[in-house]
């Protein structure tokens, strides 16, 4: 799976903006569809209030957060799967993103025009879904027929084709593949497919200003949706964030959320939602001239997260000195963690664990 977040959702409904908040990124935003052509690529830093407190405890010249990438799309719309609105290439973007962060629009306002004339998350979610599940079933179709000639030929039934036959009786009864269970095996063999309504979704609903905190009639449509679909939702204001982030300083951005009761940015909440979803955790490393959060995916040993700081860590890998964050807010200091004996050497074997505090020890 990659580990990026691709945004979609119908044109004006504040995709475009949100990623320009989540990236500080300036990108191409009109009141009319199809502003955006390319999709935008974005780096941006995952906030982690862990790595906030490391700092004040373990001073040092640099303080690194961990990072995730998020991908604009743009705007979808009805018929996509059969070219529309110039969808077969937005489509093939989202076959290449990890996850997709589904934004659906969920405030009013006269001057900014909605594709179908009316406020319908549960419409708009359908229309995504269903052009998402075409396009699948046209994919998985092809593949079928492929590999049923070539059993016809061999004499010998592909033990994938009952996989295929599985995901299009899903796909023609209207449901996303990620609503049905698959065995490992089932899964390797769709895999090669790029199949979209496999991947994770993550809804976000766009409210207004008032609605940030407890949601309203059309954010509850969608939590309903989410919740059928054992899927994540969240609550993003771009018009708050817009206004917060157009603030010169931090005291005058902090005097604001506090006016408006709100604790910390909504668009932290997509991102920390995206990280975990991609299966991305965090270790730290600390030191006086750095202290760094860095990304691994969830299930990696020490060595291999010793690689992704230098692959000479990982060829050289001897063991891993690792206390955990929880320790280190307790205990104030290493050398405590030390002497309570919390300190530990772990192997070759050892299999990292989010928030691990953690020195490499490795030959050149």
């Amino acid at each position: 799976m990659s580990l990026n977040c691709g945004i979609v959702g119908l044109p004006n409904v504040g995709k475009s903006t949100i990623f320009s908040l989540l990236t500080s990124t300036p990108v191409e935003i009109a009141n009319y569809p199809f502003c955006t052509i390319e999709p935008n690529v974005g780096i941006v830093n995952v906030p982690d209030e862990r790595l906030d407190n490391i700092s004040k405890l373990v001073p040092a010249k640099k303080v690194i957060p961990a990072v995730t990438e998020f991908v604009d799309i743009a705007g979808l719309v009805k018929g996509a799967s059969k070219g529309e609105g110039l969808g077969n290439k937005f489509l093939s973007s989202i076959r290449e993103v990890g996850i997709i962060a589904h934004v659906v629009r969920c405030f009013d306002d006269k001057d900014i025009v909605h594709t179908t004339g009316a406020i319908d998350p549960k419409g708009d979610i359908d229309i995504i879904n269903l052009e998402l599940i075409l396009s699948d079933l046209d994919t998985v179709q092809k593949r079928y027929e492929k590999e049923s000639k070539q059993s016809r030929l061999v004499k010998d039934k592909s033990s994938a084709l009952d996989t295929y036959k599985k995901a299009i009786d899903c796909l023609e009864n209207e449901k996303p593949l990620r609503s049905i269970e698959w065995t490992d095996d089932e899964l390797k063999i769709l895999s090669s497919l790029f199949l979209i309504t496999l991947k994770p979704v993550i809804y976000v609903c766009n409210v207004d200003e008032n609605s940030i905190n407890t949601g309203n009639a059309y954010s509850d449509v969608v939590k309903d949706i989410a919740k059928s679909e054992n899927q994540e939702m969240v609550l993003v204001s771009a018009k708050i964030e817009s206004e917060i982030a157009s603030l010169s300083s931090e005291d005058e951005k902090k005097e604001m959320r506090e006016m408006l009761g709100i604790e910390s940015s909504s668009l932290s909440h997509l991102i920390k939602s995206a990280y975990h979803t991609l299966g991305l955790r965090t270790f730290f490393t600390v030191g006086p001239d750095e202290d760094r959060a860095w990304t691994f995916k969830n299930g990696m040993t020490a060595p291999e997260c010793a690689g992704i700081i230098h692959t000479d860590f990982q060829k050289g890998f001897i063991k891993a000195e690792v206390y955990s964050y929880n320790d280190l807010v307790e205990y104030k200091s290493e050398s405590e963690i030390k002497k309570k004996g919390l300190l530990r050497l772990e192997g070759k074997e050892y299999v990292m664990k989010d928030g691990d505090v953690v020195f490499f020890k490795f030959n050149t």
